[in-house]
């Protein structure tokens, strides 16, 4: 196991923040990944960089918005997470959580308030990351909240996360590198095209991509990684979409969410599951446009974990997500959610570029 955290720290260091000597490193997590965070500390001081190391503990946050007594405590910005966001060359998150529902059933009022305080950091983090002024990757530790979420035991979980970052290759760093030369005919052949649609089983959808950039996600942001995306122009999308995959955002999970959208706007929406919840997203500002358009494109993750890091990356999927846009990609709306709602293509999905059939039962036709 030391030896994977070992290769898998070098790949982060070296690949995915490719850290230079002299940068300055945040690294987040919690305590329950502090084996991880140790070799990675190791690969930064080897690297030349200044690193600084945040290990959260348990129902942190879930304490906060429940025990607050006055709204200076919610509106208060972290020290060091604002220094780093504001001033770091790097930044690492690794996801290792202790509870996946731990932030439900915390008083809405309080959250609201959190999330407003959110506001003027968040906008200086697409910025930097945006340009990758500020160098930032999210990765996952394996903990057993996740792999019970995944329906597999904490082994399984690890075989999955290190077998979907090419750990098990003799040089992940290239295949990384061969993955992002893959993709780019892909990205190269949609920064051709202006309309998109998407079609499928209960999915007919459509967008301009006129004026925005199809980036190629090869690793260096999220690890693993493994898809294609945009930002669609705002007003641009319309038509009717169906999720066939679970989300789960904040802990709360919705099944078969159905989208109907005119215009840009999501006038309408239906769940089988979790209708409740989407009611309250999308009375967040900015919600009810999307901000991303993407397809999945890592076959290597080929089951469904509740973990959108994997499931968003799916080979033979699409992905589109509503609330905040992509500065890279030219995208405009601003929100404080971006939530990636997936839905299956290996079932007869069609995408079409310009009225040009470009891929077809999760496959690109090149």
């Amino acid at each position: 196991m030391k030896s994977m955290l070992s290769k898998y720290a070098d790949l982060l260091v070296r690949y995915c923040l490719d850290v230079k000597e002299g940068e300055k490193v945040y690294v987040r997590t919690t305590t329950l990944a502090e084996s991880l965070a140790r070799e990675v500390y190791r690969a930064v001081i080897r690297a030349g960089g200044i690193v600084e190391v945040e290990l959260d503990f348990r129902e942190k946050n879930r304490i906060l918005l429940n025990e607050a007594i006055n709204d200076q405590q919610l509106l208060h910005m972290p020290t060091l997470y604002n220094k780093a966001i504001n001033e770091f060359d790097c930044f690492l998150y690794i996801r290792a959580p202790f509870n996946l529902r731990e932030d439900q059933n915390i008083q809405p009022e309080k959250s609201k308030i959190r999330k407003e305080s959110q506001k003027h950091i968040l906008k200086t983090y697409f910025e930097r990351t945006a340009t990758r002024d500020l160098k930032r990757n999210l990765c996952q530790f394996p903990t057993i909240a996740n792999a019970q979420e995944a329906g597999m035991s904490l082994e399984e979980y690890e075989e999955f996360i290190f077998n979907a970052c090419k750990l098990n290759e003799e040089d992940p760093i290239q295949a990384w590198l061969d993955v992002r030369n893959s993709q780019q005919k892909m990205v190269d052949l949609l920064n051709k095209r202006t309309k998109i649609r998407y079609l499928g089983e209960g999915i007919d959808i459509e967008f301009s991509t006129k004026g925005r950039t199809w980036i190629n996600s090869d690793g260096q942001t999220n690890m693993p990684s493994g898809e294609v995306y945009t930002s669609p122009v705002e007003d641009s999308v319309n038509g009717v979409i169906h999720f066939s995959f679970p989300g789960v955002y904040m802990g709360h999970e919705v099944e078969d969410v159905t989208l109907w959208v005119k215009d840009g706007w999501i006038e309408k929406w239906e769940a089988k599951r979790g209708k409740d919840f989407l009611d309250q997203v999308f009375q967040i500002e900015g919600a009810r446009r999307f901000g991303e358009a993407a397809i999945g494109t890592n076959y290597n993750i080929d089951k469904l974990t509740k973990n959108i890091l994997f499931d968003e990356k799916i080979g033979g999927t699409v992905h589109m997500a509503i609330g905040q846009s992509y500065l890279q990609a030219g995208g405009k709306n601003q929100s404080t959610i971006h939530w990636d709602m997936i839905t299956e293509m290996r079932n007869g999905g069609i995408i079409l570029a310009d009225d040009e059939k470009i891929y077809e039962n999760g496959v690109f036709l090149f």
